[in-house]
């Protein structure tokens, strides 16, 4: 998957910015479909399949403990819609947000409504050709409904959020199958408070996903999870010999992002996260306590399987860090903090030696890092 996401200070974040619109592939500017429209009349793409060279992204919004709640649409009868965002021809530079109703793509817009002066409470819609609307709302587990509404602006950027019944906000991110995001935003580019007329609707802004870039984030302690292509996020632990159950976390140091240690936490105490030695096709993922007691890095799925996490072998000081599934299919393992914002969980190695290191006497062959995610070709 292309894709640019950068989670560095502000000033490297913004090179990386750049970098995307530069090395980004074909596409149109607006990063429309070519069917579509966001002038009088939008129209709605009919579609049976995927077209050639499209990919479908989840829309999510993000729990600070690193949980993920579905965005959907919904009708006036209480169906229930997928929301997507839509990469299509190589274009990363901007991606159109869409209900799925049945055969049907509808725009997701931000209307005008009395709250448009504050920009604190901008409703979220899909508009039907028809002009029919649906609700944008995210879904809890147990059956609560957030409203899903513009909460801010940045110059041409509004801010969209889900909100908690108790005020929280979340932020709502595009989640590709490979487990990279894109920031979900309002784009507005006129003065006027009605920026265009869809199907007969006035809309106050234009819903897309947008690379990320130099958030400024100040959480020091990220989880870290295994990115289903689903759109499922599964906790990475670290496991005991009696089968007990411990966290694995990201931890930044000073906020600096270039470089971020892996460690598990075991009765309180942080623990290095490490690849060991191994003549094994891919290479085994510990934990490693002082004394050399080892611990299993597993990706724990919501039906209680316990995936193997591992280094896949390769060439270079990077590894590919890889949660397995039972049929071999690989899912990216990622460092996500508190307020959405993603790094890359790698295996770095610095010598041409099998033996980088020695923890607790066990061999190590690489270190775990979380390192900025950089431009996929």
């Amino acid at each position: 998957m292309k894709s640019v996401l950068s989670y560095l200070t502000s000033g490297l974040g913004s090179v990386l910015f750049l970098l995307a619109f530069l090395t980004s592939c074909g596409g149109s500017d607006t990063g429309e479909d070519t069917q579509t429209t966001d002038t009088v009349n939008e129209e709605v793409i009919v579609v049976d399949t995927i077209p050639a060279g499209e990919t479908i992204w989840h829309v999510k919004a993000f729990l600070p403990e690193g949980k993920l709640l579905d965005v959907k649409a919904l009708d006036s009868a209480g169906n229930i819609y997928d929301v997507k965002a839509i990469q299509s021809a190589g274009n990363l530079h901007m991606m159109d947000i869409k209900a799925l109703v049945g055969e049907e793509r509808l725009p997701v817009k931000m209307l005008v409504s009395t709250d448009i002066s504050t920009v604190k409470n901008v409703p979220v819609k899909a508009i039907g050709s028809d002009g029919r609307i649906y609700d944008i709302k995210a879904l809890t587990a147990d059956g609560e409904r957030l409203d899903v509404k513009g909460v801010g602006r940045a110059g041409n950027v509004i801010h969209l959020k889900a909100i908690s019944k108790d005020g929280k906000l979340y932020g709502v991110k595009a989640l590709s199958p490979q487990g990279q995001l894109y920031d979900v935003k309002g784009i507005k580019l006129s003065d006027n408070d009605v920026e265009a007329n869809v199907n007969g609707k006035d809309v106050y802004a234009h819903i897309k996903a947008l690379p990320q870039i130099g958030q400024g984030d100040k959480e020091t302690m990220w989880h870290v999870k295994a990115i289903h292509p689903d759109g499922k996020i599964l906790d990475v632990k670290a496991l005991g010999k009696g089968g007990e159950i411990y966290d694995v976390k990201a931890f930044v140091s000073d906020g600096d992002l270039h470089l971020v240690d892996i460690k598990a936490i075991v009765n309180g105490k942080n623990v290095p996260v490490k690849m060991l030695v191994s003549e094994d096709a891919n290479i085994p993922v510990k934990a490693i306590g002082d004394d050399g007691t080892i611990y299993d890095i597993k990706a724990l799925t919501a039906e209680g399987e316990k995936l193997d996490v591992k280094g896949i072998r390769g060439t270079g000081s990077v590894i590919a860090l890889k949660a397995i599934a039972s049929d071999g299919t690989y899912y990216g393992v990622k460092a996500i903090s508190p307020s959405g914002n993603l790094l890359d969980v790698k295996g770095i190695k610095m010598s041409g030696d099998d033996v980088e290191a020695e923890v607790g006497g066990v061999k190590v062959y690489a270190h775990i890092k979380a390192l900025p995610v950089v431009v996929a070709r």
